[in-house]
Formats: C-alpha cells, sequence, structure tokens
C-alpha cells in the first residue's frame, strides 16, 4: 500500500472543495498566493490540509474585499514569519474596518428596501381590499 500521498487531494478534489476552479489554484500559485504546491511522483499537484486552510482564509480575505496585490503581499509577509505580524495585524485590521463599513452601507440600504416593500405592499393590500365586490 502507498502512503506517500495519503491525506493528500488532487487538484481537482482542492477545487472542488475550496469553491476555486483549477485555474484559480494555478493562479494562485503561480503569482504567489499560495506556496509551491508539493507534487506525486507522477508531477501531480497534491494539497493537504494545511493548503485547504490557507486558501480557505484567501477566499475570505478576497470575499471582505481584499485586492490581489494586497493577498500577494499578506502573502508574502505569512512566509516571512513572526517579525512581520504587526504588518499582518494593521492590514486585517484596514479589511476590518472597509468591511464594517461595507456591512453598514448594507444595511442602511436594506432599511430603504424593508420601507419600499411595506409601503407598496400596503398599496397593494388596500387596491385588493378595494377590488372586492362588497355586498
Amino acid at each position: 500500500m502507498n502512503t506517500e500521498n495519503e491525506g493528500q487531494l488532487t487538484i481537482q478534489q482542492a477545487a472542488e472543495i475550496t469553491g476555486l476552479s483549477v485555474h484559480t489554484l494555478r493562479y494562485y500559485e503561480r503569482i504567489g498566493l499560495i506556496h509551491s504546491i508539493n507534487r506525486a511522483q507522477n508531477t501531480h499537484r497534491r494539497y493537504t490540509t494545511d493548503d485547504l486552510g490557507w486558501i480557505e482564509f484567501l477566499n475570505k480575505l478576497r470575499a471582505t474585499g481584499m485586492s490581489i496585490q494586497q493577498m500577494k503581499r499578506y502573502a508574502e509577509l505569512q512566509r516571512a514569519g513572526d517579525t512581520t505580524l504587526p504588518e499582518r495585524v494593521e492590514m486585517l485590521r484596514a479589511l476590518k474596518a472597509e468591511a464594517e463599513a461595507h456591512i453598514h452601507d448594507l444595511e442602511e440600504n436594506l432599511k430603504l428596501i424593508r420601507y419600499k416593500i411595506g409601503l407598496y405592499q400596503a398599496i397593494v393590500d388596500e387596491q385588493t381590499l378595494e377590488a372586492i365586490p362588497q355586498p
């Protein structure tokens, strides 16, 4: 039994788990967002659970608005070690503030949408009552 690749995933499996395409995974590796992925004897990439954890973190950064350039910088800092923790903390604080501002804007937009729904629903309800024949 070959245990060399036990617990490791192919690029297709990693794509399915992370929600990224195979192309995106290769791109992320090529631009340095992901370190060089280990390869099996047949030269196929083999992803570990640590790799998937990092990719999931990248997905969260991207989903909260971090640019690819900023993500590349963060990845460089992460690979440089703990001496870069202060800069990484600042990057994450800035991202947090941007995400919170975006959430606030969305909440304000939702308030208006809820108001309009209530207003329009009241008009629809009134029109429905008027359309019912009175005895």
